[in-house]
């Protein structure tokens, strides 16, 4: 196995000087945090132990205790980290996840899910050591159901390591796992822990691969449809390590380091553990996932002798090199491999009402509005627990029945956002997608991510009834309104996907490798034609063909398609091309990405938060709910509840369907 740490055995290593210079650095009064740091950071943990064992042997005392005494905090708890032995760490760290009140099972997943045998071992014999129990009997006592069988199972350390890959125990293994999860009610958890506890990582990788071809979705897609709580949280752990370690890694960092205050237990016991295993692995998945370096985002996210710490084990700042990684294009490649053969199952959270009775329904929302006051329990119980055909059954029956308007009294009775978000409810797809489109031009300002997100991501169909929709409400062309309202290339691009006439069906792949390599050529022409390849291919394609396109185009460049569109590109028509992408690689994630952004830091951008709850309830928004959880590591709901108030938050979390 090739090295890819950043720590390494120091040249002309003299343990007993070194136990010296700690001596020195914290004797007298105050000590020398930059000379403590220096030194252990720039030392292998082997040479950390002989440090350990020169500084008894020189002064008879314990090295880690003066440690503990002499520094404070973060800086004390990475360094006496640092001193410690791999398994000596990993024992603590789920000792200390499963001691006292309430359990840490995100340590503990990400502790058992991307360690070896050797150092489940290693970790079982140092817990045993250290605290006199048995670490399987102490998670045994502090977890419980499916989750507990799987911590056991890795526990074990008895993954397959002999590398030899079984062709048709692979196929078994694939019709195993869909016959105990998508083919029947229910899933047969026994299997996916016996199969994901105990095979060897290039056999699971090939599992996966045939997995994909049976059920047409991915195994992690089907984790997230089948299981559930930390249970589903492991098992996903475990996949992820299976395809890329150092990719789990780096969003378990980002996940520590984003939004306001940091994980800081997580991000020592990453920084530690990996810092002699694969620490430039990650760092080069850190910065192809995020556009950043690990290393500017330790910078900006930390302070002190503690950051500089973290940035010595990080190793150095990979924004300086300015370029895209070539190893990381590896990465790009296989992630557009896996999104082009993976065939998603969308799944709605807002389903037809078993037992409608529309005549019924249109007679309790006149009684919920008509007098002083307004039920408005019983409006979202009925408006948001009906299919959108339903509505449009009420709203029909309640004019046929009453001779009333059932949109005037609902707009009559309700206000501001519940109003709003009851309304778009009723309207039908088409007459949402329109009404939204007008409202993100009118007034003084354009809401382009508005007309970028609908645009990209509605079918031919549904595109196609939304200009009429549009003709029909505000008698004038939705084309001719974008032209008004917009210009340049972006309006072009616009203009382009407003026709509806994206190719559908699968990838042609020949054309698909024409395709790369006409938009890896344009890449070195002036910005004008750059962006016009750009539109015709990325506005004109089929979204399987454009999977396939960005994969072959990584082979063309070495870079991947959104690295190049956020570097060369900018303003509205780098959001478009980038939202274009996004939603080729995977639609729920691009909205679970757009449902943040609506509702992350100070004050809530109602209008998109509406728009997408609306209109994708009935199509993807449990996977949206699914991706949101995954990326954030907090759920929709929560967010929603936490962001949202009063009968406006209620209709949103039914709309949502459940806590994940």
């Amino acid at each position: 196995m090739v090295f890819r740490g950043t720590i390494t055995d120091a040249p002309d290593f003299d343990p007993a000087a070194d136990a010296e210079t700690l001596y020195n650095a914290m004797k007298g009064i105050g000590s020398d945090k930059e000379a403590i740091l220096d030194l252990v950071t720039s030392r292998s943990n082997a040479q950390r132990q002989e440090v350990i064992e020169a500084y008894k042997c020189s002064f008879g005392k314990d090295l880690i205790e003066d440690l503990k005494y002499e520094l404070t905090g973060k800086f004390e708890r990475l360094i006496v980290s640092l001193m410690r032995t791999p398994a000596q760490h990993d024992a603590k760290e789920i000792h200390d996840a499963i001691k006292g009140a309430g359990t840490n099972e995100r340590c503990l997943i990400e502790v058992m899910a991307s360690r070896n045998n050797n150092q489940i071992h290693g970790m079982v014999e140092a817990y045993k050591d250290a605290y006199g129990g048995d670490i399987e009997e102490d998670v045994i006592a502090d977890t419980s159901g499916h989750f507990k069988k799987m911590l056991v199972v890795l526990l074990q350390g008895t993954r397959d390591g002999s590398g030899v890959v079984d062709a048709d125990l692979v196929e078994q293994d694939a019709q195993d796992l869909y016959a105990a999860g998508e083919e029947q009610w229910g899933t047969e958890e026994a299997k996916f822990i016996m199969i994901l506890g105990n095979r060897s990582v290039t056999h699971l990788r090939m599992v996966f691969d045939a997995y994909e071809k049976i059920a047409e979705c991915s195994i992690e897609d089907s984790i997230k449809s089948e299981l559930s709580g930390d249970f589903e949280r492991l098992m996903l752990a475990v996949v992820q390590c299976i395809r890329s370690v150092p990719m789990f890694y780096a969003k378990r960092l980002y996940r520590s380091m984003k939004g306001l205050g940091t994980a800081d237990n997580t991000l020592i016991r990453i920084m530690i553990s990996r810092s002699e295993i694969d620490m430039l692995d990650i760092r080069e998945c850190f910065r192809l996932k995020y556009e950043k370096s690990l290393y500017n985002m330790i910078k900006d996210d930390t302070s002190g002798d503690y950051k500089r710490t973290l940035l010595n084990l990080c190793g150095g700042d990979d924004d300086l090199a300015g370029e895209f990684f070539p190893e990381a294009a590896q990465i790009a490649y296989k992630m557009w491999e896996t999104s082009s053969m993976t065939k998603v199952q969308l799944r709605p959270t807002v389903r037809p009402a078993s037992n409608f009775d529309p005549a019924a329904d249109a007679q309790a929302l006149r009684k919920a509005m008509k007098g002083f006051g307004t039920d408005e329990d019983a409006i979202i119980d009925i408006v948001a627990q009906r299919s959108n055909a339903q509505r449009q059954e009420i709203r029909q029956t309640f004019k046929s029945l009453l001779g009333r308007d059932l949109m005037k009294d609902l707009k009559s009775e309700l206000s501001k956002n519940l109003e709003r978000l009851i309304i778009g409810l009723m309207l039908t797809p088409a007459e949402f997608d329109a009404k939204m489109m007008k409202k993100a031009m009118e007034g003084a300002g354009t809401d382009e991510h508005a007309l970028i997100e609908i645009l990209v991501t509605r079918s031919n169909e549904e595109i196609h009834a939304m200009n009429a929709a549009y003709q029909d409400a505000y008698k004038r062309s939705l084309e001719e309104a974008i032209q008004s309202d917009t210009s340049g290339h972006f309006c072009r691009i616009l203009v382009s996907l407003v026709q509806g006439a994206r190719e559908e069906g699968p990838a042609d792949i020949e054309k698909a490798n024409e395709d790369a390599q006409e938009l890896a050529d344009a890449c070195n022409a002036e910005s004008d034609d750059m962006e016009m390849k750009f539109m015709s291919i990325l506005c004109t394609r089929s979204f399987p063909h454009l999977r396939r396109v960005f994969q072959e185009f990584v082979k063309c460049s070495n870079k991947d398609i959104e690295q190049i569109i956020k570097k060369e590109l900018s303003g509205d028509v780098k959001n478009a091309f980038y939202a274009i992408v996004c939603s080729v690689k995977n639609k729920p994630s691009y909205f679970a990405d757009r449902l943040y952004k609506a509702m992350k830091g100070l004050g809530t951008d109602d209008r998109a938060l509406i728009r997408i709850m609306v209109s994708r309830s009935e199509i993807d928004l449990f996977n949206i709910r699914k991706d949101f959880k995954e990326t954030h590591d907090v759920s929709l709901h929560e967010f929603i509840q936490g962001d949202t108030s009063g009968d406006y938050r209620k209709t949103l979390l039914t709309l949502c369907g459940g806590e994940d």
